[in-house]
C-alpha cells in the first residue's frame, strides 16, 4: 500500500515538473517574441519638400505614433530647400518635447538641410549626415516678409540720391557692386524676426549640446558646411553612408529624452516605414508654390471658357474646383494680397476684354497686370517658395493667347454678312411654289413663304429675295 502511494505521488510530482517546464519554455519564447516585436525603428521621409503645414502635420504625426508603439527610435531622412517659419517652430518644438528619441538623417547623398532643415536637424537627439550633403542657409523665411525679385527691384529704384550717393563712395574701392546686402535692405519687422529666430536657433544648439556660433552665423550669414565640416564644427553626431550604417552607428549612444538618459539600442531593430497618407501627399503636391499657381490658371481658364461658351457647365465646375484648391494652397504659402489683387485685376481686364472689344487695350493690361503679380506672388527671398519663371510665361501667355482667340473670332463675326433671321434671307435664290401675279408662295432656305413680284413669275422659276416685310417677303425673277 505504501509502495503504491510513492509511485502515485512520484507520477504526480512527474507531471508538476514537466507542466512547469512547459509554462517556463512559453514564458520565455513569448517574452522574446514581445523583445522582438518592441525593437524596430520608425522611419519618415521627405525628399526634396518645403517644409509646410502638411509636411509639419506628417512629422508631429510620426512622433506620436512612435511615442505609443514603442519604437526604439524615430528617423527622420531629411532633403528640404527650407520652408516656413512657423511650421518649422512647431516641428521644433515637438522635437525637443518628444518623449521618443528622434535622429534627424539627412540623407541620401546629394540631400540638403538648408533654412528650416538646420533647426530640425539641430533639434534632434542624434543628427546624422549621408556623405555629399550639405547644411546650413537658414535665413527665416515667414509669411510676409519682402524679398521677391519685383520687391528688390523697387527697393533699388526708389533709394534716395544721398543713399546712393554714400553707398558709392563706399564702394569705390570694392570690385562687388551688383547687389544691395541682405542687411542694407533688412527693414525693422525683418531685423526683429531675425535677431529672435538667432536666439531660437542658438538655444536649440545648447540644449542639444551643438555649435552655438555657427548656428547663429547659419541666420545671419546663411553659412553652409558640408557633412564633414559638420562632424568637425560639432553640428552633427555622425556621417553615416545609409540607415543600416546609421542604426550601427548610433548603437549603444545616450541621448537626454524627456529629462530621462536613454541607452539607443537601434543594431538589428526591425525598420519600420511610416509613408504620408493619402491626404497628405495629395496637399503635399498643391502646396507646392508652382502647382498651386497653376491650379490658379487652370481655374482662371475654366471660368473663362465658361464665360464665353455658356451652358456647358463642366470647365466652370473644373475651374472652380481648381480655383479652391488653389486658395487653400495659398493659406499655407507666405502670399502677398497686393500680388493677388493684380493678379485678379488682370483677369478681370482679360474677360472684359471679350464682353467690350477694345482691339486689344485691355488684354494688353491685363497681361502686364498678370505678370508682375506673378512674379510678386510669393513673398520670400528662397527661390522654392517662389513660382517659377517656366511656370509664369507658358501660363500668362496661354491665357492671352485664348482671349486673343476669343476676340478675333468676335472680330469676325461683326463684319460678317448676317445668315440668320428675316435679314439673313435677303439675297437668298429659291423657287416660286405657285404662280406669282403679284403673289403668290415661294420655297427658300428650306421653308415656304408668302411673296410677291413687281412681275409675274411663273411656278417652278427661281427667284430671289430683295427685301423682307414683316412675314412676306419680296422677290424677283432670276
Amino acid at each position: 500500500m505504501r509502495v503504491l502511494t510513492c509511485q502515485r505521488f512520484h507520477r504526480r510530482w512527474n507531471w508538476h515538473v514537466m507542466i512547469s517546464g512547459i509554462a517556463a519554455t512559453l514564458t520565455i519564447v513569448a517574452a522574446g517574441w514581445a523583445s522582438a516585436e518592441a525593437a524596430h525603428v520608425n522611419v519618415i521621409e521627405l525628399d526634396n519638400q518645403i517644409i509646410s503645414p502638411v509636411t509639419q502635420q506628417y512629422i508631429l504625426d510620426a512622433v506620436d505614433r512612435s511615442e505609443q508603439d514603442g519604437a526604439v527610435c524615430l528617423v527622420l531622412m531629411l532633403d528640404t530647400p527650407g520652408g516656413l517659419l512657423e511650421s518649422t517652430r512647431a516641428i521644433v518644438k515637438r522635437l525637443m518635447n518628444a518623449k521618443v528619441p528622434v535622429a534627424v538623417y539627412v540623407a541620401p547623398s546629394g540631400s540638403r538641410a538648408g533654412s528650416a532643415g538646420v533647426f530640425i536637424t539641430l533639434a534632434a537627439h542624434v543628427a546624422a549626415m549621408a556623405p555629399s550633403t550639405n547644411i546650413g542657409a537658414a535665413h527665416p523665411v515667414v509669411v510676409g516678409e519682402g524679398g521677391g525679385p519685383v520687391k528688390k527691384l523697387v527697393r533699388r529704384i526708389t533709394r534716395s540720391a544721398d543713399e546712393d550717393k554714400t553707398k558709392s563712395r563706399d564702394r569705390k574701392d570694392s570690385e562687388n557692386v551688383e547687389e544691395i546686402t541682405e542687411e542694407e535692405s533688412r527693414d525693422p519687422m525683418s531685423e526683429k524676426i531675425i535677431n529672435d529666430t538667432v536666439a531660437w536657433v542658438t538655444t536649440i544648439a545648447k540644449a542639444r549640446g551643438r555649435n552655438e556660433a555657427w548656428a547663429a552665423k547659419a541666420v545671419t550669414e546663411s553659412f553652409s558646411v558640408t557633412e564633414t565640416e559638420a562632424v568637425a564644427e560639432h553640428i552633427v553626431d555622425v556621417v553615416a553612408s545609409d540607415l543600416p550604417d546609421l542604426l550601427a552607428n548610433i548603437q549603444g549612444r545616450t541621448v537626454e529624452v524627456a529629462g530621462v538618459r536613454v541607452e539607443l539600442q537601434t543594431a538589428g531593430a526591425q525598420i519600420v516605414r511610416l509613408p504620408m497618407s493619402k491626404r497628405q501627399e495629395f496637399l503635399s503636391i498643391i502646396t507646392n508654390p508652382n502647382i498651386a499657381y497653376l491650379l490658379m490658371m487652370l481655374g482662371t481658364l475654366g471660368l473663362i471658357f465658361e464665360f464665353t461658351h455658356p451652358g456647358i457647365g463642366f470647365p466652370g465646375i473644373a475651374g472652380l474646383i481648381c480655383l479652391l484648391l488653389a486658395l487653400y494652397a495659398f493659406q499655407t504659402l507666405p502670399v502677398s494680397y497686393a500680388a493677388l489683387a493684380l493678379i485678379v485685376l488682370g483677369l478681370l481686364l482679360l474677360i472684359a476684354e471679350i464682353k467690350v472689344i477694345s482691339y486689344g487695350l485691355l488684354t494688353l493690361g491685363g497681361v502686364v497686370c498678370l505678370t508682375l503679380g506673378s512674379l510678386m506672388l510669393f513673398e520670400s527671398p528662397d527661390a522654392n517658395l517662389q513660382v517659377s519663371l517656366r511656370v509664369i510665361v507658358p501660363g500668362v501667355a496661354t491665357i492671352a493667347a485664348i482671349i486673343l482667340l476669343v476676340v478675333q473670332r468676335a472680330l469676325k463675326a461683326q463684319v460678317q454678312p448676317v445668315t440668320t433671321g428675316a435679314q439673313g434671307l435677303v439675297g437668298n435664290v429659291g423657287i416660286a411654289s405657285t404662280d406669282l401675279n403679284p403673289s403668290g408662295q415661294v420655297f427658300v432656305h428650306g421653308e415656304l413663304w408668302e411673296a410677291s413680284s413687281a412681275r409675274p413669275i411663273q411656278q417652278g422659276e427661281k427667284v430671289r429675295v430683295i427685301r423682307v416685310d414683316g412675314l412676306q417677303l419680296l422677290v424677283e425673277k432670276l
